[in-house]
């Protein structure tokens, strides 16, 4: 609940803007890391650290091919 709580307030704290979503989204996924054994932290922290830029660029790809 309270990572439902901080993603909405960041969402209108960044306007409502796809790159302030995803970045919310983001610091729910490392946040969902911290409990983690430091074999599976290194690896979870990767995979919740993908840049905007990346992701949004990777996002038009795919919607470029349909």
């Amino acid at each position: 609940m309270k990572m439902i709580v901080w993603m909405a307030t960041l969402m209108v704290v960044a306007g409502c803007s796809y790159r302030g979503a995803y970045e919310g989204v983001q610091t729910g996924n490392r946040n969902a890391c911290l409990p983690l054994p430091p074999s599976e932290y290194d690896e979870c922290m990767e995979k919740a650290s993908q840049p905007y830029e990346e992701y949004e660029r990777e996002r038009q790809e795919v919607l470029q091919e349909d």
